[in-house]
């Protein structure tokens, strides 16, 4: 095992003990963006971005604008990308949430672009990993059948859950995106929760990252994003 999975598990299992209850204690609240509100770069944008997901992305514990999606709109705006960034997440989220909610998230905005960032509250709450995939899997499907480009954001978990599961939970995203042919961001946090001082880029709750961590995420976003745009 490399040092970068050496802190990867440390930083697993410093927050383990904490992540269900702060998991399931986060209020299904809808951020302003997800509130049909979107960042618009022009008018008449060719490209809408749909970011489906849950605290992680809904700037939970954050100043507003300082998350990586808001970070991406930026992002876009300086390298003169015009596109529209609609966020969609939702704080506590899972992905039978994301998937119920999509349908009618894709009839309003027509995104061409779909990010998907759900499945931590599946793990975090011992669901069915079956029942995880199937909604990933319908989750893809939708957005294509839709016509827009999917990018898939995958997620680890301590190993409080048991070796396998936390195995064939990280493993769950890659299944998903092979067998639907679309890219996948391996793990969101990478960069962040195996850094050797990774507790200092964690809010106190040792879960949801600081803002000073979210460039780094929307870097690990970026680099498959990107190509699609």
């Amino acid at each position: 095992m490399n040092q970068p999975q050496l802190r990867r598990r440390e930083w697993m299992l410093h927050c383990s003990a904490s992540l269900l209850t702060v998991s399931l204690a986060v209020p299904l609240a809808l951020p302003a963006a997800a509130q049909g509100k979107t960042s618009t770069l022009q008018a008449g944008a060719p490209r809408r971005i749909l970011v489906l997901g849950d605290s992680l992305s809904a700037e939970y514990g954050l100043a507003r604008g300082s998350g990586w999606v808001a970070l991406m709109t930026q992002r876009l705006q300086g390298q003169q990308l015009p596109a529209d960034v609609v966020n969609a997440s939702i704080s506590g989220d899972t992905t039978s949430g994301g998937a119920s909610r999509l349908p009618a998230l894709l009839q309003q905005h027509k995104p061409t672009h779909l990010v998907i960032e759900l499945g931590g509250n599946d793990a975090l709450r011992g669901l069915p990993l079956n029942m995880t995939r199937e909604n990933l899997r319908a989750m893809v499907k939708a957005g294509k059948a839709a016509g827009a480009k999917v990018l898939l954001v995958g997620m680890q978990i301590p190993p409080n859950m048991g070796a396998s599961y936390t195995r064939d939970f990280e493993a769950s995203f890659k299944t998903v995106a092979q067998e639907e042919k679309v890219p996948l961001v391996p793990f969101l946090l990478a960069g962040v929760a195996d850094r050797p001082d990774a507790v200092e880029w964690f809010q106190s709750d040792r879960i949801h990252p600081l803002a000073k961590a979210h460039p780094l995420m929307l870097d690990n976003v970026w680099k498959l994003l990107r190509p699609m745009l």
